[in-house]
């Protein structure tokens, strides 16, 4: 069988490389280059220990609105970047592709939407892929075919999330994903959900109903009704967004090149050291 393709929530990662890895690790101009410098480390660990047919990478595109500002405006409002992480992020696209990887960004979309485009795309053509990735938005791709990769707290061990791990850990399917977000809400993209609805009565009432609409179907409090529907397109991940999938392994040595020239010598050292494997 051919190996599956790494799909990377490059923002996501490149967030918790900026919080893991000193803010002393500098370039060659004495800015800090610490979360390039880590992302780039955290992802050669997973390739190493999974040795994907390849790797593509989805991208925000920072300061753009998308459908969702414009379906809820509160959305994702409040997220105050460091100007050294946001410089750092507009660097790494263009260091993806130095490397070879596939590099999804696109107005109007989000890295979820580009994440999702590309799984699915790898899925109808046969393949299989591994979602690396902290966001429990991506839960509602999971299946046979696709397998969500995600950082334990405290560990360089990574779960691996399948259907049956999305039921232990939200009581849902992963089909049912979508509706359970609209339903319990996500503080962190300041979607309230419905008023009085948490996680375990929104998995109990999916249980009970099967699907949003069954839920609404019976639902006491007609004023929530268009709210929770517009709350479930804001969760939903669009996989109509434009992606070319890589068509094989990362050039190790060009992406080491990448690195020296921002004066990333140690691990350009690493990295070209794969070239040799």
């Amino acid at each position: 069988m051919q190996a599956p393709l790494l799909i990377v929530d490059g923002d996501n990662l490149a967030h918790r490389a900026y919080h893991s890895t000193p803010k002393s690790v500098v370039g060659a101009d004495g800015t800090p280059i610490n979360a390039i410098v880590g992302w780039v480390s955290m992802l050669q660990r997973v390739w190493t220990e999974e040795r994907p047919r390849a790797v593509f990478v989805a991208w925000d595109t920072l300061g753009v609105d998308t459908y969702r500002n414009r379906l809820w405006p509160p959305y994702q409002t409040g997220r105050v970047f460091e100007p050294s992480i946001v410089r750092q992020l507009g660097l790494l696209p263009t260091i993806c592709e130095a490397f070879g990887f596939g590099v999804g960004k696109a107005v109007g979309y989000e890295a979820d939407d580009l994440l999702a485009s590309a799984a699915l795309a790898e899925v109808r053509h046969g393949g299989t892929c591994l979602l690396y990735t902290a966001d429990r938005d991506a839960y509602q791709l999971v299946s046979d075919a696709i397998t969500v990769l995600a950082p334990k707290r405290g560990t360089r061990v990574l779960d691996r999330i399948d259907p049956v791990e999305v039921v232990r850990r939200l009581g849902v399917l992963p089909e049912q994903v979508i509706d359970f977000k609209a339903l319990a809400g996500d503080a962190s993209d300041k979607i309230p959900g419905i008023r009085g609805v948490g996680p375990k009565s929104a998995a109990s009432l999916l249980l009970q109903y099967g699907t949003l609409e069954g839920v609404l179907a019976r639902w006491s409090r007609p004023e929530d009704v268009e709210h929770v529907r517009l709350f479930r397109q804001v969760v939903q991940m669009q996989a109509d967004a434009p992606v070319a999938l890589p068509g094989g392994p990362p050039d190790w040595q060009a992406g080491a090149d990448a690195l020296r020239v921002l004066g990333a010598d140690r691990i350009a050292d690493r990295t070209a050291a794969l070239a040799r494997c």
